[in-house]
């Protein structure tokens, strides 16, 4: 299995990723340093981040080789033919780039109203609006007849030559049932290593339910880093709304890798656990953009395989 390490959202103390000039550094400097992968978060009430859809297509004009993914594009609450039609795009400008992974819903709570679908139907429409992007993507025309979207020989283009693999999101039960049945990889965010091999042995087993399997390359998630020299009371403040999101985790310091050491470890344990995608991002704003991307490909890309 190959082991791929890219890189999130990376904002310097003394200005936002949102602006233009440091996000094209992010870009820049990512492909000049031969990093794997851009990943950019679905936030749009963020100073600090852009469309990610927008700030892919930004970077597939601005570099020929490295890869792009959204790290995850909330889909509940779009327009899910217009989601296709902007990746068969973006695919059309980066083939073989181009990485989405989708969400069920924003992680932010005040983003949640600006995703609407009706009360209780969430998990329906997210099912329901993947299958009309992966049939969109994959078929010269779409008649399809649900229960939130209808479709009457609608057509994307160009649809990418090579299907493109459609990642999903999250950490329940449920998600990962979905993942099973439905998606082509998975991306997590906020877990453990052991946490994520049995996320990875649920999917499994929900994909041999459903006859199908997912590639045995296809599990990554997020590997948050707090380089030598971070703010101590900045990491702690982000670890304490952390601690919020995962109650039932006794220890969420667990989720934050204190210098690049411990980085390096605990990315040792997830690839244990059969995990082998990673996307790294800093847990709070750095000095340098660059001088970050030098500490991970020093520390980090040596793991690849």
């Amino acid at each position: 299995m190959k082991v791929r390490i890219g890189v999130g959202v990376v904002s310097s103390t003394d200005r936002s990723l949102a602006a233009g000039p440091a996000l094209a550094e992010l870009i820049d400097e990512s492909e000049r340093r031969g990093i794997d992968s851009l990943w950019l978060s679905d936030q749009a009430s963020s100073a600090h981040h852009v469309d990610p859809l927008i700030g892919l297509a930004y970077a597939a004009g601005r570099t020929e080789k490295l890869k792009l993914g959204t790290g995850v594009l909330v889909l509940p609450g779009r327009n899910p033919a217009l989601v296709a039609a902007q990746l068969a795009g973006l695919a059309a400008t980066a083939p073989g780039r181009v990485l989405p992974a989708f969400g069920v819903q924003p992680a932010t709570v005040s983003d949640r109203t600006m995703y609407p679908v009706p009360a209780g139907q969430r998990g329906a429409v997210f099912e329901e609006a993947l299958s009309v992007v992966r049939a969109l993507l994959t078929e010269p025309s779409v008649t399809f007849e649900g229960s939130f979207f209808h479709l009457d020989e609608a057509t994307v283009g160009p649809r990418p030559a090579k299907p493109l693999d459609l990642w999903l999101g999250g950490r329940l039960p449920v998600s990962m049932n979905r993942i099973g049945r439905l998606a082509d990889g998975w991306l997590g965010s906020f877990v453990t290593p052991d946490e994520a091999a049995d996320c990875r042995r649920q999917i499994e087993a929900a994909a041999s339910e459903a006859g199908r399997e997912v590639e045995p390359d296809h599990y990554g998630t997020n590997l948050i880093v707090a380089p030598q020299g971070s703010d101590d009371t900045a990491v702690d403040t982000v670890i304490s709304v952390v601690a919020r999101r995962r109650k039932d985790l006794a220890d969420p310091q667990r989720l934050v890798c204190r210098g690049w050491d411990e980085a390096r470890s605990e990315l040792g344990r997830f690839v244990d656990a059969g995990i082998t995608k990673f996307v790294v991002r800093p847990v709070v704003p750095v000095e340098s953009i660059g001088e970050f991307l030098d500490q991970m490909v020093d520390e980090l890309l040596p793991l690849q395989t």
